[in-house]
């Protein structure tokens, strides 16, 4: 059995690769002790001594505690974040096979606008949207924060299909027109199903962006009935003193569907961004 030599670069490599690993995790690692640690242990001992007792008692308040309705903020969230995915991801998919193969007047500015409306900031336009949300009667509507991130979320998903589309064979569209399939026939029986990588990576990206969402429920989201989750994690912290055990039971839990989509679906999303969407 031979063994492969390696140089001493790349064992340099390989440590400082597993450091920065360590470093980067050590957050989330003191957020999962602070989660199963009591009050006091917390705040006189700090969340690096693993010893100690461990408890389950700060997620089971954060979920049955009425006065925090953690499970109602996970269920508007999902709600939310859910059709605010599915709608965009529908619309840009379209948009972006326009932009690939077909041929009308405007075009180029279609394409433009997209790009501009990459590039605004969310912040620049919270009061125009205000103040146009009150008068249709879209504010503290779930319906309104789905329109709002859907509309921000059809921009950049279009662009980002639109990249991956021009990297599929053309072979497939012209050889599908030939035989007198449609437009349609073509955008929802060849082309999407070559496109399922790339749609789950930008589902799980808009997904993601959406469940945690803070800004934008603040503004438009009053009503206590309403609150997503990132509301509802905002209430564990108290007035006069901050619990950081229940907040960090809660900031875990918030955390648990995005990480799950992202762990469920993570051979799709790296095979999205690097485009082998042919490859079996």
């Amino acid at each position: 059995m031979r063994w492969k030599k390696i140089s001493l670069g790349q064992i340099l490599f390989t440590l400082l690769l597993w450091i920065f690993a360590f470093l980067w995790l050590l957050p989330f690692v003191a957020l999962v002790i602070m989660s199963t640690k009591p009050y006091t242990e917390v705040i006189l001992q700090g969340w690096w001594n693993i010893g100690g007792n461990y408890t389950l008692k700060n997620y089971i308040e954060v979920l049955v505690n009425p006065t925090y309705d953690f499970i109602g903020g996970l269920k508007n969230s999902l709600v939310v974040a859910t059709i605010s995915t599915m709608m965009p991801i529908i619309f840009a998919a379209m948009i972006a096979y326009s932009l690939n193969y077909l041929t009308f007047k405007g075009k180029t500015l279609l394409f433009i606008l997209i790009l501009f409306f990459m590039s605004v900031p969310q912040q620049m336009v919270v009061i125009p949207l205000f103040n146009l949300y009150v008068k249709v009667g879209l504010y503290d509507k779930i319906l309104g924060i789905i329109l709002l991130h859907s509309a921000w979320g059809i921009p950049w998903i279009a662009f980002f299909l639109r990249n991956y589309f021009k990297m599929l064979p053309q072979s497939f569209v012209e050889a599908a027109r030939v035989d007198g399939a449609s437009e349609s026939t073509i955008f929802f029986r060849i082309l999407l199903p070559m496109s399922i990588p790339a749609l789950i990576a930008a589902s799980s990206i808009q997904f993601t962006w959406v469940w945690g969402d803070f800004f934008y429920a603040m503004v438009f989201l009053p009503t206590p009935s309403n609150y997503v989750i990132t509301q509802r994690l905002a209430l564990l912290k108290g007035q006069y003193h901050i619990d950081w055990g229940l907040l960090s039971a809660g900031a875990i839990l918030a955390m648990l569907p995005p990480l799950l989509i992202y762990l469920s679906f993570k051979k799709y999303y790296v095979r999205g961004f690097v485009g082998w969407g042919l490859k079996g």
